[in-house]
């Protein structure tokens, strides 16, 4: 099974599981990942993220497998969009 083939028959339980272990260096139950596994969790939670997730991070991996970065302007557009903010102006 090639890398794509393992990201879309991946779960997001499992994306979470790799992607903690490739942040911190442990999997979640709190036993040591070795560097090799590392570089592979690491790898498949990028492949993950190109594939399967539409993420408004500034920095991203995309689909075809390039980098992608939003400028500043981007990322104010969207989070502009997001107005779930309260806010309070009498106090």
């Amino acid at each position: 099974m090639d890398i794509i083939q393992l990201v879309e028959n991946m779960s997001e339980d499992m994306y979470l599981r790799l992607k903690q272990a490739a942040e911190t260096g442990k999997w979640p139950e709190g036993n040591v990942v070795d560097q090799a596994q590392r570089d592979s969790a690491l790898q498949i939670v990028m492949a993950y993220q190109a594939k399967r997730l539409n993420s408004d991070e500034m920095l991203s991996i995309g689909a075809d497998g390039e980098i992608v970065t939003k400028t500043k302007r981007e990322l104010k557009e969207t989070f502009s969009e997001l107005n779930d903010i309260a806010r309070f102006s009498d106090l």
